[in-house]
């Protein structure tokens, strides 16, 4: 007689929890993808005049995906779609990306999740550039950029190249030396900019509406020469991502591990800023975007750069592109105020936890 024997359940094995965490972040990018889709349709339909959804889907599937449907809505609406609306989506949610990928790209240079695209005084000079232009009295277009926008991308860029070549004197160029740098050169940007401000006189109005951000003005032209900064800057991050997570490990490191960290270090802040100042150019400053949706995917995915920026880029499109939509519901307020009221919370958040020993 034979005894058959109970067998016992098998726990999860090791490959089985791995094969779990790889899904994890496949999931996410559809289902921010997902995301995408429906806060494009919700921010082209909403605002002070309302299209319904139906017809705003049929209008992008008919103009963008040339799908053949029966038109029902007036010639108006289809004006306020692709003529206003969603250029300022498209807009919102490319500087969305820019400021996300941005933002995770300086902490992991830096190894610190406080950091943010303005950090090496990529703020203050866009903001001087733009305060300069409003003093200017001439009106000049460059490839349907104003003097403004074309001031404060050239102050975002030249106010990081001024960083990086005074923290290079002496043969140091650390990242630590970079850091403290941009917040020496930004504190004396900071007081030129103030200096602007008290001679404005009536155009101080306008230079806080810049420093709080709009997406107010967005247009086909500005988002046609932005975009192809913005690709071509986050085409240059992601790829590098591998040299982003060999930095994780301190610079030290990743030298021993055959990274050639003074070039690939340049290559990232290069294409940091450059994504950077093609964002604050259109857009205006924008704060917390970029410190607050990496942490947030850093906590769900871990640290691991191949994960992180692709996921960063989603979220941070999704974010901006709503924060946009509720900063124009209740009439037209910058969109800096709605990111600063959700993220100063969390930046409290961080500090505390900062303090408090935790891991970040």
């Amino acid at each position: 007689m034979s005894t058959r024997v109970a067998a016992a359940p098998v726990p999860a094995t090791r490959s089985g929890l791995l094969e779990s965490a790889r899904r994890r972040p496949l999931a996410l990018a559809i289902l921010g993808l997902v995301l995408v889709a429906a806060t494009l349709v919700l921010g082209v339909a909403l605002g002070n005049v309302s299209i319904p959804i139906t017809d705003t889907v049929a209008m992008l599937a008919h103009r963008l995906l040339g799908w053949p449907v029966h038109v029902t809505w007036p010639q108006s609406s289809e004006t306020i779609v692709f003529e206003l609306r969603l250029p300022r989506v498209l807009t919102a949610m490319a500087v969305g990306v820019a400021l996300s990928l941005a933002g995770a790209t300086y902490q992991g240079l830096l190894r610190n999740p406080l950091a943010d695209p303005y950090v090496l005084g990529t703020a203050s000079g866009a903001a001087l550039g733009a305060a300069v232009a409003l003093l200017i009295p001439v009106q000049l277009a460059f490839l349907g950029l104003g003097l403004l926008q074309v001031l404060a991308f050239a102050g975002a860029l030249g106010a990081v190249a001024v960083v990086y070549r005074v923290s290079r004197v002496g043969g140091q160029g650390s990242m630590t030396a970079v850091l403290l740098t941009g917040y020496a050169v930004g504190s004396l940007l900071a007081a030129g900019l103030a200096m602007t401000m008290y001679l404005s006189g009536n155009n101080l109005r306008q230079i806080f509406f810049y420093l709080l951000g709009s997406f107010a003005q967005a247009s086909w032209p500005q988002l046609l020469v932005a975009l192809p900064l913005i690709c071509l800057g986050s085409v240059v991050i992601v790829s590098r991502a591998r040299s982003l997570n060999a930095m994780l490990l301190g610079e030290q490191t990743a030298a021993h591990l055959g990274l050639d960290v003074r070039r690939e270090r340049l290559i990232l802040l290069g294409a940091a800023t450059l994504i950077t100042a093609a964002s604050v150019a259109v857009s205006g400053l924008i704060g917390f975007v970029g410190l607050v949706v990496p942490h947030l995917v850093r906590l769900v995915v871990g640290p691991n750069a191949r994960t992180l920026l692709p996921l960063s880029a989603i979220y941070g499109a999704v974010f901006l592109a709503l924060a946009d939509l509720l900063a124009r519901m209740p009439g037209e307020l910058p969109v800096g105020v709605v990111t600063a009221i959700i993220g100063a919370p969390f930046f409290l958040y961080l500090l505390r936890r900062y303090h408090a020993g935790y891991e970040l």
